[in-house]
């Protein structure tokens, strides 16, 4: 199953794709996919009502509908982000693999759908691209005991692309990366939402394009720390709530690397992680 937003931006309405690769509008189960409808129990109740019958039918944006697809999930409270997760793109950055997890936060006004524009910000010469994997909470994640018992506070996993500005990150950061990281549409998500049950984030591939020429080709089993063990060292110093989202970090092949050039406008950038979809945005200028 997966989980979609359909419509214009902030008129979304949320859509169930069945394993028949059907899709049903599920409004009469929940006004939107947020943090409330993930708490209660949402997922498996949508299992139900797609098991049951009755609930009508949507057509299919990739049959020519016109309808947007939004990010799977509506605004999030926090965007939790954590660097250079792998050692490669460690190196790349020129900085030694972390002892522990770093974490930024993005602006949750960031998120986009998976197809919408990302807009250049102003005087910006080094926007960058980051496929990474994306974790929705599904239930509140406060002093957890093991990585083991974390994993029961996913609702499900998300394509994620971490847009960067690379001088307004390092350069002009003060200490702290958020700055490079918070331009509006710097957060494409989706396109769609899988339950967490149905996925093995240990071991997935994760592929970024600009322009159809490959940049990242990794797997999530290269992560310095995995999904489990970010969940659980998070909730030591933070409450996690159902609906936030967690970047979990981008492996090798970005621009930072000095080996791509950085984004320009009219550039296209694609990315997908197996089984979770592929996204595809076109760069214009702010």
């Amino acid at each position: 199953m997966q989980l979609l937003r359909l419509g214009d931006r902030g008129a979304e309405r949320p859509v169930a794709r069945a394993d028949d690769g059907t899709l049903y509008d599920i409004s009469s189960i929940t006004p939107d996919i947020d943090g409330r409808f993930l708490a209660s129990d949402g997922i498996a109740r949508v299992r139900d009502a797609l098991a049951a019958g009755g609930l009508p039918r949507v057509d299919d944006p990739a049959d020519g509908s016109g309808l947007r697809v939004g990010a799977p999930i509506a605004q999030p409270g926090a965007v939790l982000c954590i660097g250079q997760n792998y050692a490669a793109h460690a190196a790349e950055s020129g900085s030694p693999p972390p002892e522990t997890p770093i974490l930024f936060f993005k602006h949750p006004n960031t998120v986009v759908g998976p197809y919408d524009d990302v807009l250049i910000p102003r005087g910006s010469t080094r926007t960058d691209w980051e496929v990474e994997l994306g974790v929705v909470i599904g239930k509140r994640a406060r002093y957890l005991d093991s990585p083991e018992a974390a994993l029961d506070h996913v609702a499900g996993y998300v394509v994620s692309n971490d847009v960067s500005e690379r001088t307004f990150q390092l350069d002009q950061s003060g200490g702290q990366w958020s700055k490079g990281k918070c331009a509006e549409t710097f957060n494409p998500l989706g396109p769609w939402l899988v339950p967490a049950d149905e996925v093995r984030p240990d071991d997935l591939g994760l592929r970024s394009w600009v322009n159809g020429e490959i940049r990242q080709d990794s797997t999530t089993a290269d992560m310095i720390f995995d999904v489990g063990y970010l969940i659980w060292h998070l909730s030591q110093y933070m409450v996690l709530d159902p609906g936030d989202l967690l970047n979990t970090g981008t492996p090798q092949g970005v621009a930072l690397s000095g080996r791509f050039p950085y984004l320009k406008a009219g550039d296209v950038m694609e990315l997908e992680i197996d089984g979770l979809g592929r996204q595809r945005q076109r760069l214009v200028q702010a």
